[in-house]
């Protein structure tokens, strides 16, 4: 008779193909997943950035011709990739110091896994807005 009042012990599988789009993932999943994106759209737009740095840098007139790509016929579109590149940058630096952060102290809740996640993604999409909103020339 033991053995019949015992309740089913919860079944934990892996996460179907169809399951993806109602599986809600917690805040810490998102960050996690959104830095290893981050870090792999700065790496395959590296040839971009070095691009971007050496003709900054390069001469006056590099300088211009630099310049001249943001504001010509197809600026906005480099405008949403170096915007794209923006976001890139300061989500895996926000991710970055929320790692240090849980790796330097030991006693780390559930509680504060979350609440360290959304401020990362808080942080990093306000300074994303504003950086855009001064690349898009707002202010």
């Amino acid at each position: 008779m033991a053995d019949n009042a015992k309740t089913p012990r919860p079944v934990y599988r892996n996460i179907h193909v169809t399951d993806i789009l109602a599986y809600r993932l917690p805040a810490a999943g998102i960050v996690s997943i959104l830095h290893r994106i981050s870090g792999a759209v700065m790496f395959l737009l590296m040839p971009f950035i070095i691009w971007m740095f050496d003709k900054s840098v390069s001469t006056e007139i590099s300088y211009d011709e630099f310049t001249a790509v943001f504001t010509g016929q197809a600026g906005w579109f480099f405008k949403l990739v170096v915007l794209g590149l923006i976001w890139a940058y300061l989500h895996h630096f926000c991710a970055g110091l929320r790692h240090l952060l849980m790796e330097v102290s030991h006693s780390y809740s559930k509680e504060t896994g979350k609440s360290t996640a959304v401020t990362t993604l808080a942080v990093s999409i306000a300074l994303t807005v504003v950086l855009g909103a001064k690349l898009f020339g707002l202010f």
